[in-house]
């Protein structure tokens, strides 16, 4: 996914110097320094600069309904914001969501995810947990199959995502990747799925506690999901998503099969994951009884 993969990389670094040099401030400061009277629609200068990067002059429109992004207002815990992405659109073969974007204005790395999807998901509905590491607007931008771009917005006040201290725990199980079906399985309809993968996640602005030294930067930086060999998306990932980075999003079962997703990380690791998804035992066994 080319254009995906430019976005998350590129188009950060290129954000992030541009903001370092902007000297207009995005809101009037409260005492602390802390913004205030911020509103969930307003504009900023980190995003005035990534609208441009990664859509240059064309149209982004906001409050039209298109899509919806839920995040509380005030995070408990800055490395582990999480965020719901709802489509209003079924992903019909005329007119679907091809694909989403998901920023957090002042984090480092502002590109989070950009989604590549297919209509093999039924519903563009997504579900994660975010890295932010300062007060911003986290915004999704679905950019649908006729070049319509949609675009909310939501204000969050916490911070310190980036550099929150590392959990250490899991390291001999990086990579490990782990498909659920919290539901059951729905032959034909919209079915949710939870993958995670077991990952640091590691910004680089993390402190090891022995070393008193910066961690270097470890993360999942591609996730490819398919069902039956068939795609459901692609996603180019940076160290914005947290730690064990996990999804939550739609496929249509139209018969058994594997849901299989390949993991690269920013040090060239390569990992997979599989689950065999059988018919539900009532459909199973109707279509038993009718042979």
């Amino acid at each position: 996914m080319p254009a995906a993969s430019f976005s998350v990389r590129a188009v950060s670094l290129l954000v992030c110097a541009c903001a370092a040099m902007s000297l207009a401030p995005a809101a009037v400061a409260a005492p602390g320094g802390l913004p205030t009277n911020v509103q969930h629609t307003d504009s900023s200068p980190q995003w005035e600069k990534l609208r441009t990067a990664l859509f240059k002059d064309r149209k982004v429109e906001a409050g039209t309904g298109k899509v919806e992004l839920t995040v509380p207002l005030r995070a408990a815990y800055g490395a582990s914001v999480p965020v719901k992405i709802t489509s209003k659109l079924p992903q019909a073969a005329d007119l679907y969501v091809k694909r989403v974007y998901l920023l957090v204005d002042k984090n480092p790395s502002p590109v989070a995810a950009v989604l590549d999807l297919t209509t093999e998901i039924g519903q563009a509905d997504f579900e994660t947990r975010l890295r932010v590491d300062e007060y911003s607007h986290i915004r999704v931008v679905s950019e649908l199959s006729n070049g319509e771009l949609h675009m909310h917005s939501r204000y969050v006040k916490v911070s310190g995502g980036c550099s929150a201290p590392p959990n250490r725990d899991q390291l001999h199980n990086i990579g490990k990747t782990v498909f659920k079906l919290p539901s059951g399985v729905k032959l034909n309809e919209p079915t949710a799925v939870d993958v995670q993968v077991t990952h640091p996640n590691d910004t680089g602005f993390e402190l090891n506690n022995v070393t008193v030294m910066f961690i270097p930067p470890h993360f999942v930086r591609s996730l490819k999901v398919s069902y039956a060999g068939r795609k459901l998306f692609d996603a180019e990932l940076d160290f914005s998503i947290a730690e064990n980075p996990a999804w939550r999003f739609n496929f249509v079962p139209r018969g058994e099969g594997e849901l299989t997703a390949e993991v690269e990380d920013s040090k060239e690791g390569r990992f997979t994951g599989s689950l065999a998804v059988r018919a539900p035992a009532d459909v199973a066994q109707a279509g038993a009884a009718a042979q």
